[in-house]
């Protein structure tokens, strides 16, 4: 059995490094979603709906059912993947991911998902100026980390993730409500969180009989500003899944 941890946008797998440095398991999958600082396999369209396939189709790999971790974007493909095959989920974490019929995109979203505004914001974000924006909501060394793979594979995932996700909300949530109390389920958000509201914290707990942690004096990236707080919750979610 092993923890499978998904990152967001503009991650990779390295968003974890901070929080596995605090868990005591050894049995810890985290993988850089395709187009992520990874190449994009032939035929791969970066939608939503191909991001929650190849997530299924990992897990499956791993022959039986996982912890799963997600964070941002990685949150709603955990809840998703909970949806569709719950029969694969030990336990589930996640936040910072909202799939909720009333949430309103925050405004770089909108950016991105509109045709050539998009394109122009994408042309924009140099791993220097991300560097400098992330900075503010992290700290420089992990701003550096988050921006090594920044390239043009990973802008045009970007765009083609969020495009396909514009009433991801309204798509995917009557799934997640129909998997409420199949599994232990803990929702982690930070009280500052600019991007998604906290209250979409508690409507997401309230949604799937889960547990509810805000991180005080935390942002959107609870993984690398919370790691210790983040491994002591997660460890919890897991002791209450053992027989």
């Amino acid at each position: 059995m092993a923890a499978f941890l998904v990152h967001g946008v503009p991650d990779t797998a390295a968003l974890w490094d901070r929080v596995r440095g605090h868990l005591r398991r050894a049995d810890i999958v985290a993988l850089s979603m395709p187009g992520f600082g990874t190449p994009l396999p032939d035929g791969f369209e970066p939608t939503k709906e191909s991001y929650a396939a190849w997530l299924v189709d990992r897990i499956e790999e791993l022959g039986e059912p996982v912890d799963l971790v997600g964070h941002d974007w990685g949150s709603l493909l955990a809840q998703r993947v909970a949806s569709l095959r719950p029969d694969l989920i030990r336990t589930l974490a996640f936040g910072s991911g909202p799939v909720d019929a009333d949430y309103t995109w925050h405004e770089m979203a909108r950016l991105w998902q509109t045709p050539e505004v998009g394109e122009q914001i994408a042309a924009a974000m140099t791993p220097e100026a991300m560097r400098v924006a992330l900075a503010d909501e992290i700290d420089e060394a992990a701003a550096e980390q988050a921006v090594l793979h920044l390239d043009d594979t990973m802008k045009r995932c970007i765009l083609a993730l969020y495009r396909s996700a514009v009433h991801v909300g309204s798509e995917w949530q009557a799934g997640v409500e129909a998997v409420a109390g199949r599994f232990p389920s803990l929702v982690l958000w930070g009280r500052n969180d600019p991007y998604v509201a906290a209250e979409f914290g508690a409507r997401a707990a309230e949604r799937l009989h889960g547990r509810l942690v805000l991180f005080d004096d935390s942002g959107h990236w609870w993984p690398l500003t919370k790691p210790a707080e983040t491994a002591t919750e997660l460890e919890a979610l897991w002791r209450s899944a053992r027989p």
